[in-house]
């Protein structure tokens, strides 16, 4: 497993991947519309150089802003690996903090990043539906059967001034 710059992996190779796992490269949220195969982040690839965790981010000003982060294989320290990676960069770039959105249905990363030193900042009443102008084809009810209606913005503060 080696974790490496998104800039030295093929745009179409990235475009492929969101397209297997999210169904498209584009990101809506609450933030902002995001193409994620342009933006800057780190992926794991195995022995085989296979994509097997990829994250993106975006800078700006003090804060860095994590768009998505997939890990293909579960368990296996990969999204924790891209998580470090990102709020290293983040610290090496003076951002105070680091913020990503989540749906209210995502009770994996809620847990995955709150043990990670992120809380709770904000909650998005019914942002889905409006995502959902943009991109048809986020689901209704997820695999849980949780409907998908709300966004969560997470925080995890960097830099003490």
């Amino acid at each position: 497993m080696e974790i490496i710059s998104t800039d030295n992996i093929s745009r179409s190779i990235i475009k492929e991947f969101f397209n297997i796992h999210w169904g498209s490269p584009q990101m809506v949220i609450s933030s902002g519309v995001f193409h994620c195969d342009g933006l800057d982040g780190f992926a794991v690839v195995d022995e085989n150089g296979e994509i097997i965790g990829l994250i993106t981010y975006i800078l700006q000003e003090f804060e860095c802003e994590i768009i998505s982060l997939d890990s293909i294989v579960e368990r296996k320290g990969i999204g924790s690996k891209l998580i470090e990676k990102v709020e290293g960069m983040a610290e090496r770039n003076h951002c105070k903090k680091i913020k990503l959105v989540t749906t209210n249905d995502n009770l994996y990363a809620l847990a995955f990043y709150q043990k990670r030193g992120y809380h709770l900042a904000k909650l998005y009443v019914n942002a889905v539906e409006k995502a959902r102008q943009s991109k048809p084809s986020i689901p209704l009810i997820a695999d849980n059967g949780i409907p998908i209606r709300d966004e969560l913005l997470l925080e995890k503060e960097l830099l003490k001034k």
